[in-house]
């Protein structure tokens, strides 16, 4: 049998546990894996109280306040945009933490010619924040999975800080 590898999420949860904090989601192109890997951690519901997929760009300005001239001149995949997705997330949730993930897992890009596996990934704790651009290889699923690991290794580096 193969030992179990413990993933960043898990890493995560568990921090969040020990520090008594709470982690919301803004997801564009992960469309929902990062919460869903998240809960799939037991004992998850003590950290994670929710998120928002955000896949279009209305919903990026309408429920998490993306400013829509950052839309309209960055495009809805960018560090800005991330930014601004992980602090809208953060508040409207009510978590002490917000993360996100915008970016083109493909298998073809957007109108943007920005290429594929280029993904944005943000964390905020309302007074600081991380931004990272990534450059994923792989199909969509992995792309996928590359960045909601990279969204939970952003946020444990947040919690670093606080330490």
């Amino acid at each position: 049998m193969t030992p179990h590898k413990i993933t960043q999420v898990e890493v995560l949860v568990q921090r969040l546990k020990d520090l008594e904090k709470t982690v919301a989601t803004a997801e564009s192109c992960t469309g929902g894996l990062l919460g869903k890997s998240i809960t799939d951690v037991s004992g998850s519901s003590a950290v994670y109280p929710g998120g928002v997929i955000s896949y279009s760009s209305r919903i990026k300005h309408e429920i998490l306040g993306v400013e829509q001239q950052l839309l309209d001149t960055l495009g809805p995949v960018s560090g800005s945009v991330a930014r601004q997705m992980a602090e809208g997330v953060r508040r409207v949730i009510g978590a002490d933490f917000g993360v996100s993930v915008t970016g083109i897992a493909g298998p073809n890009s957007d109108d943007s010619g920005k290429p594929v596996g280029l993904v944005y990934v943000a964390a905020s704790d309302g007074h600081s924040g991380l931004i990272r651009e990534c450059h994923f290889e792989g199909d969509r699923a992995a792309v996928r999975a590359q960045a909601a690991e990279a969204a939970a290794d952003l946020v444990l580096r947040i919690l670093e800080n606080l330490e």
